[in-house]
């Protein structure tokens, strides 16, 4: 772990993070010495950051400090946390902030090649997410709703679980984006009031629009998940994984995801 560029794996009990949630974070991958996406978390940090009122570190430091850390961490999962720093007693932000910024390395996952291939089982979470249109979207430290929504289930063959929002549409998993296909277009939901809008959701719509694939964003609620002709999570670290079963659905053809998946798979900046 490092703190501010230096060698540590602690941080004070007066950081803000610690205290309050309040900080922005990115969870990336490394494979052979390189972070993937690396230029698309930056810009996601930056502007989670901007929309915070937090002092982003500068992408030189940023850059100069990831490659050192590559040098001995070639594999795995990285995660670089960003907080609005030290204050006193009290919510309100002080006035002269340093922000202060960490990074910690974790081993890859080793999640079943199944679920790539074939689909995972998904469930659906009893909580819902709350809105809150000035943190929707930003990957903030405030988690307890994912916390407490994959507190749920212990079950190893469920993968992920689904959130619905206060009014019961469709929003996201725990850890990952959700799309759906329908009629050969492609279906996301709206996060314009809660959730998390990830790096690897961007890159799909980004390659849907390439295709000229048809894309809606929009509140969707839960039968049209059930009803859709496949579906499928991403989130940078997975990659894609399709939606094999929910509830009383089950699908075993998955060829757009599939195709995506590759896409993903394959593609680097």
């Amino acid at each position: 772990m490092r703190v501010n560029g230096e060698v540590a794996d602690s941080i004070s009990i007066r950081d803000r993070g610690f205290l309050y949630g309040d900080g922005v974070f990115r969870t990336m991958l490394a494979q052979q010495g390189k972070l993937r996406h690396w230029p698309s978390h930056l810009k996601k940090l930056q502007q989670d950051c901007r929309a915070l009122g937090i002092n982003c570190p500068a992408p030189e430091q940023l850059v100069v400090e990831l490659e050192s850390l590559l040098l001995t961490h070639s594999q795995g999962v990285i995660k670089l946390i960003v907080t609005r720093g030290q204050g006193g007693r009290g919510y309100a932000p002080p006035v002269a902030q340093v922000s202060h910024h960490a990074w910690d390395v974790f081993p890859l996952p080793e999640y079943p090649e199944a679920w790539r291939q074939q689909g995972i089982k998904l469930r659906l979470c009893d909580i819902r997410l709350s809105h809150q249109p000035r943190l929707a979207g930003i990957k903030h430290l405030n988690r307890l709703e994912n916390v407490l929504a994959a507190a749920e289930w212990r079950a190893a063959d469920i993968a992920e679980g689904l959130l619905l929002d206060v009014e019961g549409n469709l929003i996201e998993g725990t850890r990952s984006n959700l799309f759906f296909v329908r009629s050969g277009r492609l279906y996301t939901p709206d996060l314009s009031r809660c959730g998390v809008a990830g790096v690897q959701r961007e890159r799909v719509l980004a390659w849907a629009v390439s295709r000229g694939i048809s894309v809606e964003i929009g509140n969707f609620p839960l039968e049209a998940l059930v009803q859709a002709d496949e579906a499928f999570m991403v989130n940078s670290v997975i990659g894609l994984w399709p939606v094999q079963s929910f509830q009383r659905r089950r699908w075993n053809n998955f060829p757009l995801a599939l195709e995506i998946a590759g896409y993903l798979a394959g593609a680097h900046e």
